[in-house]
């Protein structure tokens, strides 16, 4: 069964917000943009957008639709075991809250902790910056630990 989930970029001037999880959370001590899974009968687009501010209080609006990441949990997958959307935004309004998801921080856009992050943000963060639209297909072993292939395509 495939999940499908999201991740929302939120930049103010030179800065991104990143969230560190709750160890307790999947990705638990990992840096990580916005998001989570999609609700059933929920787009991508109001998943993002409600992901993001139950992890912030922020409201975000005019998302830009970045990239589609697959995720296969081993080598011999032939459908990835998650489908993650990626959202980049410039638009929101509200105030930062903490919320039991983790603690929020901005970090300048080119100097984010690419060391506390998922393995595979190194290979497709730049994308984001240089605002070029996406596709990844990363394939991992330990439970999404390690990858041991991946295929990036700008479109």
């Amino acid at each position: 069964m495939i999940t499908y989930g999201t991740l929302c970029f939120i930049m103010k001037n030179d800065k991104v917000l990143l969230l560190k999880k709750s160890k307790e959370l999947f990705g638990g001590g990992k840096w990580n943009a916005l998001g989570g899974k999609i609700k059933e009968g929920e787009t991508e687009e109001n998943c993002a957008i409600r992901e993001t501010f139950e992890e912030t209080g922020l409201e975000v609006s005019n998302l830009e639709k970045m990239g589609t990441l697959n995720f296969f949990k081993d080598k011999d997958s032939q459908k990835p075991d998650w489908v993650v959307h990626v959202f980049l935004t410039k638009t929101f309004k509200g105030r930062l809250k903490e919320s039991r998801e983790g603690f929020l921080k901005w970090f300048d856009a080119n100097n984010i902790p690419l060391e506390e992050m998922w393995e595979d943000d190194k290979y497709w963060y730049k994308n984001i910056l240089e605002k070029k639209k996406f596709v990844g297909d990363f394939r991992f072993l330990e439970n999404f630990e390690k990858i041991i292939d991946y295929k990036i395509e700008v479109i």
